[in-house]
């Protein structure tokens, strides 16, 4: 019977309605005092900013002949904050004119341009096809090194704090952590005169197992070298030896992953590949990745980076925005 029903019925209201009374009211000041404490932290928001991937829209750029410069306009439309630049997305053209200064300046002003008109911030530039900087060779992680000072010089004009780099090449564990440490030494050196940060994201073969990846952080042991944890990006041993495309062997724990490379991190990438009916990613826990990058003090971008099949690319993307979001708000 509830309160309404019982003050109606009962004939002895005196008493009875002044000791339910008391009660009832403590009982919705607690109900009060929870409610509020919801609706403030739904208020709140999650306690990171959005940034979106340029990898989430790869297809639109290399099979549909959608103009990268479009980048920063689609992220403004769909609620982004930040932008994460991929620079094979624009390597036709710029290998067309040989990374030349005039072409490397065209490519930072149409992207300034873009990013200021939809006042959005310039966050990193991924880097790719740019040498092996864990390199077996010596002269090789040197060139290596050297043409990255380009992306570098790119970044700082356009107001990022770091480029991401990867850390293909010798793949034997020793040779490659001697390897990593010195090619990595070589660039972040040359960035921190920049006020560059140089990342490395767990991308395959041994990057991808955290521990030693933390382990070349440590040894590194400059401010301005760090990580940038992927959600998604554990596999160490695929099929045929590759880096990214065969079938995957040997898994890292994905959620010790992240929590080993939290330390070192600068950036944060939620992959995602599918959704189930209520919204979650299939194969990661968003909840629980959020809480080891929230209890790792972390409040910077976290980029949405889309890379499923079921799902166009606008629709992934949006999807992986509002489990961020819907996840992040839980942590409040």
């Amino acid at each position: 019977m509830n309160r309404r029903k019982f003050v109606n019925n009962t004939t002895k209201a005196g008493l009875a309605f002044s000791v339910l009374g008391t009660f009832a009211c403590k009982d919705n000041k607690k109900s009060d005092t929870a409610s509020e404490t919801d609706s403030k932290a739904s208020a709140a928001g999650p306690f990171f900013k959005l940034s979106l991937a340029q990898w989430s829209i790869n297809k639109m750029i290399r099979f549909e002949g959608v103009d990268p410069f479009t980048f920063a306009k689609k992220a403004h439309d769909w609620g982004f904050e930040g932008l994460e630049y991929v620079s094979q997305l624009y390597s036709q053209e710029l290998e067309a004119a040989n990374y030349s200064k005039e072409a490397m300046q065209q490519f930072i002003d149409k992207c300034n341009s873009e990013a200021a008109k939809y006042k959005l911030q310039n966050v990193l530039i991924m880097i790719d096809g740019q040498g092996d900087l864990a390199a077996a060779d010596a002269n090789e992680r040197k060139l290596a090194a050297e043409n990255h000072h380009k992306w570098v010089d790119a970044a700082a004009a356009m107001g990022c704090h770091s480029i991401r780099v990867n850390l293909n090449g010798v793949q034997e564990v020793e040779a490659w952590t001697k390897a990593s440490v010195d090619g990595l030494t070589q660039l972040a050196s040359y960035a921190k005169e920049k006020n560059i940060n140089v990342i490395v994201e767990n991308h395959g073969g041994l990057s991808s197992n955290a521990a030693m990846l933390a382990n070349i952080m440590e040894q590194v042991d400059m401010p301005n070298c760090g990580t940038l944890p992927d959600f998604g990006n554990f596999c160490v041993k695929r099929e045929d030896g590759s880096y990214y495309e065969s079938k995957c062997l040997e898994e890292y724990d994905m959620y010790q992953g992240v929590e080993e490379l939290m330390k070192h991190a600068k950036a944060v990438s939620a992959k995602a590949y599918d959704f189930d009916e209520q919204g979650n990613e299939t194969k990661i826990d968003y909840g629980r990745m959020l809480k080891i990058v929230k209890d790792a003090g972390y409040t910077g971008y976290i980029g949405v980076e889309y890379e499923g099949n079921n799902l166009g690319e606008e629709e992934g993307i949006m999807a992986t925005k509002n489990l961020l979001i819907e996840a992040g708000k839980k942590l409040v």
